[in-house]
Order: structure tokens, then C-alpha cells, then sequence
């Protein structure tokens, strides 16, 4: 009996391994879509953005084919743990409470968090006292989300949205006072709109930790620590070359 024990814990270890050092031809990846310049479509409705591209010369770099799955947010983890896809790519801070569920590869980008509101708003500095009966929206069930309920929730109105082009729409007709997003995406959304005048509100946000992490990093299954090793050996990679910077410089003006 112990002998046919030992064989059978052998045989799950041996095929445990297997599975963690299984050669992919296939990686697919979950992104939710659209948060330009991250992830968005063109408008004949192909994926592009940082995100995309990067992650598209990742799967060069190591050799195999890039499948994106799109998945609304409040489902992205789910969605890799039901095994639906391989990794998330999809602008997803590190941070604690994440690391409890999910392998974050090597940060790829770092970006500040910013407050975007009308150009002709009264309000200077957003803190408690300025935004007391203010209307704010940020994306649900993101580090901002978390950022505006735990510091301003109790003095403001937050309207939680599916997608940043949901939150734009209602600032565009007036329903919100004020937004609190990734700064590119509100770039790209607010500022960069031909349709809007907007402005940034106080300074670029990337403190606390507890709430802003450590940068995007790409997340996988805890079991499969040789995948992200392959995705962290191809960033470095891309780092080294010159690749990251070039499709950097496509989407931002300025280093992050």
C-alpha cells in the first residue's frame, strides 16, 4: 500500500511538472477594453494600445502565438482562474490583495493615478472638505475605486462605472464633478478629446502603496511560475533591445 502510494505521489508530481514546464504554442490573454492609449480598438475594430502591442511582442520574443480574450473587469480574475485564458494584460495594478489571488510577472509600467474635471471647475485641490457634496467617478473595482470610497465616500457622491468611455459620457452631460483615473487613460479620454475641456485637478497620485501598488504587471495562475519566468525573460529582453522603448514613444510623449 505505501508502495502504491509512493508511486501514485511520484506520478502527480512528475505530471505536476509537466504541467508547469509545458511548452505553450498558444498564450491566450484576458483585456478589457477600451481604456486608450492601453487597450482599445481602431475603428475597424482590431485591439491595439501599449498593452497590446506589448504584449504582442512578448509572445514574439518567446515565440509563440498571442490570443486576446476580451473580458469585462469585474471578471477578469475569475476568468483566469476558470482557466478561460493563460494572463491578464489589461493595465492591472500589483498589489497585496491581488498577490493573495493571482503571479504578477515584473512590473512593465508605472503609471500615476490623476483627478480630471471640467476646465472652468471651482474646485482647486481635491481633498475631503473640497469635494463634500461633489459627484466623482472612477471605474469600479479598481485601486482608484478603493482610493475614493476608503478617503471620500463619506463626504462625496461615487458613481462606479463599467468602462472609462461610461464615465466620460457622464462627465461630457454634466452628472459628474469630477474624475479619478490612470493618468494616460484620462489623458487620451479627456484631455486629448477633441469634444471636451478638460484639466487635471491637484497633483499625479502614486501613494499610498496599499491602494497604488507596484506598477501593471501581467498576472497568471500561481501554478504556472514558468510562464511568468518566460514573459519576465522576454521583458528584459525587449528592455535590452530597444523594443520596449519603440513601442513605448508610440503611445507616450514622455517616459513614465
Amino acid at each position: 500500500m505505501k508502495k502504491l502510494l509512493g508511486v501514485t505521489l511520484l506520478g502527480a508530481a512528475i505530471a505536476a511538472g509537466s504541467a508547469q514546464a509545458r511548452d505553450y504554442e498558444e498564450v491566450r490573454i484576458g483585456v478589457d477594453v477600451p481604456y486608450e492609449p492601453m487597450e482599445y480598438r481602431t475603428p475597424e475594430g482590431e485591439l491595439t494600445g501599449f498593452d497590446i502591442d506589448l504584449g504582442n511582442a512578448l509572445c514574439d520574443e518567446i515565440g509563440v502565438e498571442c490570443e486576446w480574450i476580451v473580458q469585462g473587469w469585474d471578471g477578469i480574475i475569475p476568468g483566469l482562474m476558470s482557466r478561460k485564458y493563460d494572463a491578464i494584460m489589461s493595465s492591472m495594478t500589483i498589489n497585496d490583495e491581488r498577490r493573495e489571488q493571482v503571479l504578477f510577472s515584473d512590473p512593465y509600467f508605472t503609471p500615476p493615478s490623476a483627478w480630471f474635471a471640467p476646465a472652468d471647475t471651482d474646485i482647486e485641490m481635491p481633498y475631503p472638505q473640497t469635494l463634500e457634496g461633489k459627484t466623482i467617478g472612477v471605474q469600479r473595482g479598481t485601486l482608484q475605486d478603493n482610493y475614493v470610497t476608503d478617503n471620500f465616500g463619506d463626504v462625496a457622491d461615487v458613481n462606479r462605472y463599467a468602462t472609462a468611455d461610461d464615465m466620460v459620457l457622464d462627465m461630457d452631460s454634466g452628472r459628474l464633478d469630477i474624475l479619478f483615473l490612470d493618468f494616460p487613460v484620462g489623458k487620451a479620454t479627456l484631455l486629448d478629446s477633441e469634444e471636451g475641456n478638460y484639466k487635471v485637478v491637484g497633483e499625479m497620485i502614486t501613494e499610498p502603496k496599499e491602494y497604488f501598488g507596484d506598477g501593471f504587471g501581467i498576472a497568471f495562475r500561481k501554478r504556472d511560475e514558468a510562464l511568468a519566468e518566460k514573459f519576465n525573460d522576454a521583458l528584459a529582453t525587449l528592455r535590452d533591445n530597444g523594443t520596449y522603448d519603440e513601442i513605448y514613444n508610440r503611445y507616450f510623449s514622455e517616459k513614465q
